[in-house]
């Protein structure tokens, strides 16, 4: 039952990084990533599909993504579905592709960003000591059971404090290289 619970919390701790690395992808830097379209929605005959399932993305430069269609009349709906993206993005045809160029940014965008940053970080943070509550109460309430002796409830309890450290340590570290990321020029 112990091993179960400390498989199942480290599990989800995982989950709650995952979802952290997710959110700090979106966060654009001056440096093109495809990342930044994954959420774009284009209008495909009527239904809403994400852009990467009506074009290939990919990276033409170091500042520049390139879409490319994979239907010629889909580009003018692409091209819109980038625009009204809310991304701060221009995108450009260029025949039967379009450029979509990042903006640079100034140094009180950048700054913005990592309050942004950090407040992802923190959610994260309180996320996974969610997590460790939740298990310690699930241990307390095996001991009140008489489903597990006191000793191994106190290990299992170091242990869950062991893991929650080394998740909010990555968390720390993931938060250091995105700042690091977004305010170098």
């Amino acid at each position: 039952m112990i091993a179960e619970l400390k498989k199942s919390t480290e599990q989800r701790m995982q989950k709650s990084i995952d979802s952290l690395k997710n959110d700090l992808g979106k966060i654009r830097t001056g440096r093109a990533h495809t990342g930044i379209l994954d959420h774009v929605q284009v209008d495909y005959y009527g239904s809403m599909v994400p852009l990467s399932q009506v074009a290939g993305v990919t990276l033409i430069d170091a500042r520049t993504i390139g879409v490319q269609p994979w239907e010629k009349q889909m580009a003018a709906k692409v091209e819109k579905a980038i625009r009204e993206a809310d991304l701060g993005l221009n995108p450009a045809s260029q025949g039967d592709q379009i450029r979509v160029p990042m903006p640079a940014l100034t140094e009180e965008r950048r700054r913005e960003l990592i309050k942004v940053v950090k407040s992802e970080g923190e959610n994260a943070k309180i996320s996974i000591r969610n997590l460790r509550r939740d298990a310690n109460n699930h241990l307390k309430e095996a001991l009140k059971k008489k489903t597990v002796a006191e000793d191994e409830e106190r290990r299992a309890q170091d242990d869950i404090q062991k893991l929650t450290d080394r998740f909010v340590a990555e968390i720390d570290k993931m938060l250091v290289d995105k700042e690091k990321e977004l305010m170098a020029v």
